[in-house]
């Protein structure tokens, strides 16, 4: 009796201890960084200028790429990010969409999103969050919040609107006085790297300070640099290692608040960026069908809505089967040059990766082409630079991951993973409850 008694209580104890390891092997705080255009090479090849981010990747673990949404543009991304959630549920479906005017516009308050975010499931959990440019965070539940926002009136003025939508108020001035300086309006926005430098050291401020649960950030500057120059360059390495210095000071954040035993950290991407070679234009194609597809005080009855690798045909009336059947003619009736160009997908595709569920259908472009609003001039035309809003299954759009610290394994390396996969295992890691996402948790990463 005493022996089993004895067992049952050494049994007891190793349960409870395995339990409180269990337990004290979770972060308390987790920061997601977004760069954009972020690709797996900058961490696979070395021949990239990011040391940070290829140590990291060697000391923890990775994805060789993560599939994206569609289309693979900034603002939808972003919210699948901190959501789980594919567009057609979180709402955000392109990067500008109409306001109750019908004018085109940049979404940018949170209330605009319809699925639950990180920041309201950290809150629910009774922690805190913080966030310095994430897309479509103005008058989100977020703790401190630095919010990616410019004026109404300069678009090249962000610190001005920053300044008036900063959680709590006075944050801004905040940073001015102990992480920034007394910047300049270039010093906020895309002119220059200094963008990328001033928001990491206003978070890493953010993490030294305030102690978030859950930080999320914003690096914006590889994007424009591949815009411009394609997917290689002298541009893009350096803003390559702009980024890859953001990581550093992030990194060198958390070890001075003395937070690297208790955090893990994710970087990650909204995706990845293709070369372009040509401009389409199918606005044109509805133009000589005697559709005027420009946005006025109201929709058109048709347009291509383009977002770079793609564009989406909208009906005004979506039982107008007469005009949809002339615009699939016309589709059907091209020359082969240009139906080489793209390819049609289908409302059921359409609705399988969770697309706009408004369309009709979509046109993916193929890799080189670069698909544009324009409704006269000519149907194609030269162009140079890069590009994304492409189909995810193209291999140059796929983003980035990599996950490391507290609570993480090292060396495990997968094919892939989705981007509606990133929140689902945020939470996981901060043990929040995050409502209803379509992407789940990366579990072969956590211990």
């Amino acid at each position: 009796m005493k022996m089993n008694r004895l067992k049952k209580m050494i049994g007891l104890a190793i349960l409870t201890a395995i339990t409180i390891s269990a337990k004290a092997q979770m972060p308390k705080y987790v920061v997601l960084v977004s760069i954009d255009g972020f690709r797996p090479d900058f961490y696979l090849d070395k021949s990239w200028p990011a040391p940070n981010l290829q140590q990291l990747a060697a000391s923890g673990s990775y994805a060789k790429g993560v599939r994206c949404i569609f289309p693979s543009v900034t603002y939808p991304s972003h919210t699948t990010l901190i959501t789980g959630a594919f567009p057609a549920k979180h709402g955000i479906t392109y990067n500008t969409m109409p306001n109750e005017a019908h004018k085109y516009e940049w979404t940018t308050d949170a209330k605009k999103i319809k699925a639950e975010t990180l920041w309201q499931a950290t809150r629910k959990k009774g922690l805190k969050s913080a966030s310095v440019s994430w897309p479509i965070s103005v008058g989100a539940e977020i703790d401190y919040n630095l919010p990616e926002i410019w004026s109404e009136t300069n678009m090249a003025d962000r610190k001005s609107a920053i300044s008036a939508l900063a959680t709590p108020k006075g944050l801004l001035e905040e940073m001015e006085k102990y992480a920034i300086g007394d910047v300049d309006m270039q010093d906020l926005n895309l002119s220059s790297l200094a963008m990328d430098e001033n928001n990491s050291r206003m978070a890493a401020y953010i993490l030294r300070k305030y102690k978030p649960n859950l930080l999320s950030i914003h690096i914006a500057g590889v994007d424009g640099a591949e815009h411009k120059e394609g997917r290689s360059g002298d541009g893009v390495s350096r803003a390559v290692a702009s980024a890859d210095h953001a990581v550093m000071n992030l990194l060198d954040a958390i070890k001075k608040a003395g937070m690297q035993d208790s955090t893990a950290i994710i970087i990650t991407g909204d995706h990845g960026f293709v070369n372009i070679e040509k401009t389409l234009s199918p606005n044109v194609w509805l133009t000589e069908l005697g559709i005027d597809s420009k946005v006025g005080t109201e929709e058109p009855i048709a347009k291509f809505q383009s977002a770079g690798g793609s564009a989406f045909f909208h009906l005004k009336n979506k039982k107008d089967l007469a005009i949809l059947k002339k615009v699939r003619q016309k589709l059907a009736d091209l020359p082969a040059e240009y139906k080489q160009m793209f390819r049609i997908v289908e409302r059921d595709e359409l609705d399988k990766i969770g697309a706009d569920p408004h369309a009709s259908f979509a046109l993916a472009a193929t890799n080189g082409v670069y698909i544009q609003d324009a409704a006269s001039g000519p149907v194609s035309s030269p162009k140079k630079g890069g590009a994304h809003g492409y189909f995810p299954d193209s291999p140059e759009i796929r983003t980035g991951f990599i996950i490391a610290g507290t609570g993480i394994k090292n060396g495990v390396v997968l094919e892939s993973i989705g981007l509606e996969d990133v929140a689902p295992t945020v939470a996981q890691l901060l043990g929040l409850t995050l409502l209803n996402p379509d992407g789940k948790v990366v579990t072969p990463f956590i211990k």
